[in-house]
């Protein structure tokens, strides 16, 4: 592959369909045969491990060596990078990894991170792509919940840190549902680092500088941008076609 493309099929930039059953597959660029409900149209299956792979290992560079304290700046940064596609699962990564990143360089815990952020990274791995319409539960929502029990050393045994972390996800989950459809995996990221700053404020009596009135710079990328319905939509850009 000579290009990676950034919207849509990641081999040949087409339009991807989505099925409601599954059927077999194999993935255009490592062979790897499995199940799966969307191709693009003409017929490209990328898997989730391909998907994600150079994004993810540049996620965890960045964020291990970041000094910013400001989450929702370094979603940004990151996003504008080529490595991360308009819409998948490496946003499932990127929400905690930032999170983590910016919540121990505002504690002064900088020795934790690299080993938060791998943590992360790991867990968010088992989270797939199109999990927000197939399971009802946006893997940004799920990265706020990875955050929260990565950062309180949560276990399915736990009893503060299990509620901690289950509702950071609920509160997510509903705030992202609010906002409505169809998907879009840097509203959603935009969302649960907001609420995330939100909740680590309430529960931690921590603040993380989150940016305030981010506008997004995507919109030219995503053919079912809400546009002015979405409130990171560009004011300047209201009543504009496309």
């Amino acid at each position: 592959m000579s290009e990676r493309h950034k919207v849509n099929c990641l081999v040949c930039g087409a339009e991807l369909q989505y099925e409601t059953g599954y059927r077999p597959v194999t993935c255009a660029l490592c062979g790897r045969l499995s199940e799966s409900n969307v191709q693009c149209l003409n017929g490209h299956y990328v898997c989730d491990v391909c998907h994600s792979r150079p994004a993810g290992e540049f996620i965890a560079l960045s964020c291990i060596a970041s000094e910013l304290k400001d989450p929702l700046a370094q979603a940004l940064l990151l996003m504008r990078d080529h490595r991360i596609a308009m819409h998948g699962p490496e946003h499932h990564f990127l929400v905690p990894a930032v999170l983590l990143s910016s919540f121990y360089n505002v504690t002064g815990e900088k020795d934790k991170k690299e080993e938060k952020i791998r943590t992360a990274q790991k867990r968010a791995a088992s989270v797939p792509g199109g999990f927000c319409g197939f399971q009802g539960d946006c893997g940004a929502a799920v990265g706020v919940g990875i955050f929260v029990s990565v950062m309180t050393g949560s276990t399915p045994l736990s009893v503060k840190e299990w509620r901690l972390s289950n509702l950071a996800t609920g509160r997510t989950l509903i705030t992202i549902a609010e906002s409505g459809g169809p998907r879009c995996c840097k509203r959603n990221s935009f969302l649960a680092i907001e609420e995330a700053g939100k909740f680590v404020r309430d529960q931690c009596d921590i603040i993380l500088p989150v940016s305030q009135n981010v506008k997004c710079e995507f919109t030219d990328l995503n053919r079912q941008c809400l546009h002015e319905k979405c409130r990171f939509y560009p004011p300047e850009r209201v009543g504009q076609k496309g």
